[in-house]
């Protein structure tokens, strides 16, 4: 069977009914099986009603929200229900990357959307599950990109939206398929909460040594001018045995394969964020524009939101890597510093509120590499870096491990997901 939305510029109302009619399939324009809603737009008037979370296009990825950096807006009590999210619905960005879209499941009541999403509310006739499957699985595929539309900032504007096509199976085989679907998804948000809480661990463990400073032998430390004896004071690069900005590639040096272009989407608060975004770079082209190869045991900093001054320690990939030229490369000095306690620093709240108040720059600030190096780091003596880098080591181990875990998980989803979609593979 073709899918709904390949074959909806080839297929008119009055064609044969597809391939598993005798199943009990059907093929529907998605407003005739879901509500659809623009969230509210963003507007001057600030003084009415009450502020409240909402989601913008940044919070939603593929498959799952971040929710670390949300924005309030105000809402008349009218709004609430109009622009707000139920158990369920299913949200799909209206611009950026075609299709990009998640399932609404936290428990987070009063949150609402912008203009930048929109809300597809399933009618009794379709699992909100399995619709969301449905138009995940073509987005991934590209389905959607033909239906955008604009010169140079593209948009899918409702009256496309209502026009796609999805499959609709009986009731019962909906719930089966998403079941079947599900049950990955699950695993995967098990072991998002345990690589959640190991992250947590070890940012306690920082806080409590070099924050709180009640790291082992506390009681017998001397303090001078405020710090412990034998900590010092240094900057950022000069810990670094090279603190460079990656590589400024323009769209026509991108394609082919060799090196992933990693963009700032990529870095989040130490973790490497797959937003599905592949861009790259040949070997060729590597080499004429003399790029900078990102390496395990760099650690990638975001000079743009959100937020500014948010790293990840690299660990072994899949592919050869080069960075975005707004992502600074940092190579630890590890004479000076422990990698793992220069990573928990550069993330700590404290770091990245200087790095907010040295940004500039109106619509999209960032910090320059030159300032952020300037920042201070306190170093405490060597041996109670590494005594904190060893345990954030075992942690990182572990939380990587999921990581992998995840992307397997992931990828046996992705593979059973259209055969599903399709009919090919019958429950």
């Amino acid at each position: 069977m073709r899918s709904g939305l390949g074959a909806a510029h080839s297929r008119q109302s009055e064609d044969p009914a597809p391939e598993n009619a005798e199943f009990g399939w059907r093929v529907a324009k998605l407003a005739d099986v879901a509500d659809f809603r623009l969230g509210k737009m963003l507007d001057a008037e600030k003084n009415k009603g009450y502020p409240r979370p909402y989601l913008a296009n940044v919070n939603v990825r593929w498959g799952r929200f971040d929710l670390d950096d949300l924005r309030e807006m105000r809402f008349e009590e009218h709004e609430i229900e109009k622009h707000g999210l139920r158990h369920g619905d299913i949200v799909m960005c209206e611009g950026g990357e075609p299709g990009r879209c998640a399932l609404w499941k936290e428990d987070l009541p009063g949150m609402t959307i912008q203009k930048a999403l929109h809300r597809i509310r399933p009618h009794a006739c379709m699992s909100n599950q399995f619709l969301y499957y449905n138009l995940f699985y073509r987005g991934r595929a590209g389905h959607f990109a033909p239906l955008f539309t604009g010169a140079t900032i593209k948009h899918l504007p409702r009256q496309q939206l209502a026009k796609v096509e999805v499959d609709v199976p009986p009731m019962s085989v909906q719930e089966r398929i998403a079941d079947i679907l599900c049950a990955y998804d699950d695993l995967i948000e098990d072991n998002q909460r345990r690589i959640a809480l190991l992250e947590q661990a070890v940012r306690e463990l920082y806080q409590e040594w070099f924050v709180r400073l009640r790291f082992p032998g506390h009681e017998n430390a001397k303090f001078v001018d405020g710090l412990p004896e034998g900590w010092e004071q240094r900057t950022i690069a000069d810990v670094c045995i090279s603190f460079d900005d990656g590589d400024w590639i323009e769209t026509k040096d991108q394609g082919g394969e060799g090196f992933r272009l990693l963009q700032i989407s990529n870095i989040g608060n130490n973790e490497f964020v797959e937003t599905g975004n592949y861009r790259w770079i040949t070997s060729e082209t590597f080499r004429s524009l003399r790029c900078n190869e990102v390496l395990p045991g760099d650690i990638l900093i975001s000079r743009m939101p959100r937020p500014i001054g948010r790293a990840w320690l690299v660990y072994k990939q899949p592919w050869r890597m080069i960075t975005a030229v707004d992502v600074t490369i940092a190579r630890p000095d590890q004479t000076a510093v422990d990698p793992l306690y220069f990573l928990y620093h550069l993330n700590s709240q404290t770091h990245i509120a200087r790095c907010g108040l040295r940004a500039t720059g109106a619509t999209r600030p960032r910090i320059s590499r030159k300032a952020m190096g300037a920042l201070p780091i306190f170093l405490p003596p060597m041996g109670l870096q590494l005594t904190f880098g060893q345990i954030a080591s075992l942690y990182s181990e572990q939380r990587n491990t999921l990581t992998d875990q995840n992307k397997v998980l992931a990828q046996a989803r992705d593979i059973l997901l259209p055969r599903l979609m399709s009919g090919e593979v019958r429950v």
